[in-house]
């Protein structure tokens, strides 16, 4: 296997569109947008009312009025609202929500960082000593890996699918999931899901910067000629599904379920409903919320941590499901730390695992 330092892929000599226009296409394709910051690659600032202590979305007016408070929660189709939004700040970037546009996208990174052992370069994979490793020293590698351990061509080179050039010389490779199937996201081969060191995958819980936007590093640049996601291909979605990046769906009890005794719904609420077990974990995602008025310093990892394995015990205890604890909680730390999802989902991830060792009942304390 031949290891390459960066990815020479063609780069379109043509002018960069506006932000509306890039927006408006997005749109156009199915892909929900929203504001990014200018010249930024996070999600643009909430407005005052979304800044107050205590808020939550729940019953936010915000987002029925049509504003882009929330980060990717926000992502609309509305072309009326995207042209209104890019009036009113014409050198917003753009942001696709995954989730909702059913995509998977191949974050692939080159960034110059120490390498980790070979155990820790492709979770759940034992490399072979044999293997000659000399050279690696990126995503690009690690992934050309997995593939030619699979007997596969890396996603890299997938001239089939919309891939995108980003200023610190990754690579975005877009592919599109299979109707009924949820991926969920994850960062490199850290704890909890991961596919490879220095691969991240963009998927539900999160959004990708569409092609053609332009930050303060330089644009994103489509490579190659496509301009569309294909299907995920059948190996790397065998492969998501070993690391646990895909949700499974819950067959047909054959006696009725219990339903969990908490809800999305009463974890938002303020009004002091709900059992003790969920007051506690509300009062939790509160301080994490909370968080965002303070850009640092304010304890966030230590509070979503906290939050976390409180959310595990309850799980454990049959008080809410995995999957939504995992949504109230990436929800409040995306409120809290807009577009820092490599920094909170190991935290949530750890923290729910460690969580689900101890059921935590009402009667106990978090």
């Amino acid at each position: 296997m031949t290891l390459h330092s960066d990815y020479h892929g063609h780069r379109p000599a043509l002018p960069l569109p506006r932000p509306l226009d890039i927006a408006l296409w997005c749109a156009g394709q199915a892909w929900p947008v929203h504001p990014l910051r200018p010249g930024a690659k996070t999600p643009a600032g909430n407005c005052s009312a979304c800044s107050e202590r205590g808020h939550t979305t729940a019953g936010c007016l915000c987002l029925k009025k049509g504003r882009w408070c929330h980060g990717f929660l926000a992502a609309t189709l509305d072309q009326e609202l995207i042209t209104s939004w890019w009036a009113h700040t014409p050198g917003f970037g753009v942001g696709v929500a995954c989730g909702p546009a059913r995509l998977v996208v191949i974050d692939i990174d080159a960034h110059p960082t120490p390498v980790p052992e070979r155990e820790h370069l492709l979770p759940g994979i034992t490399i072979d000593p044999r293997v000659d490793l000399s050279g690696l020293a990126n995503g690009f590698h690690t992934i050309a890996l997995l593939a030619a351990l699979r007997g596969e061509a890396s996603p890299a080179d997938d001239e089939s699918t919309l891939r995108v050039r980003t200023p610190s010389g990754g690579l975005h490779v877009w592919y599109r999931a299979a109707p009924g199937e949820t991926y969920l996201c994850s960062t490199g081969s850290g704890a909890g899901r991961g596919l490879a060191w220095q691969v991240d995958v963009r998927a539900t819980g999160g959004y990708i910067i569409a092609p053609g936007t332009r930050t303060k590093d330089g644009p994103y640049v489509p490579v190659g000629e496509r301009r569309e996601p294909a299907p995920l291909p059948s190996w790397l979605r065998i492969e998501l599904i070993r690391t646990g990046h895909l949700v499974p769906q819950d067959p047909a009890p054959k006696t009725p379920a219990v339903p969990p005794r908490a809800r999305l719904a009463v974890l938002e609420a303020g009004d002091g409903t709900g059992t003790v077990g969920d007051r506690a974990l509300r009062r939790l995602i509160a301080d994490v919320e909370d968080c965002r008025l303070v850009p640092e310093g304010a304890g966030f990892s230590a509070k979503l941590n906290r939050a976390s394995y409180t959310a595990g015990g309850l799980v454990a205890a049959g008080y809410l499901t995995h999957d939504l604890a995992h949504a109230v909680l990436t929800r409040a730390a995306q409120q809290a730390r807009p577009g820092q999802e490599r920094r909170f989902e190991r935290i949530i991830d750890s923290g729910l695992t460690a969580g689900q060792r101890r059921p935590f009942h009402p009667q106990e304390r978090p």
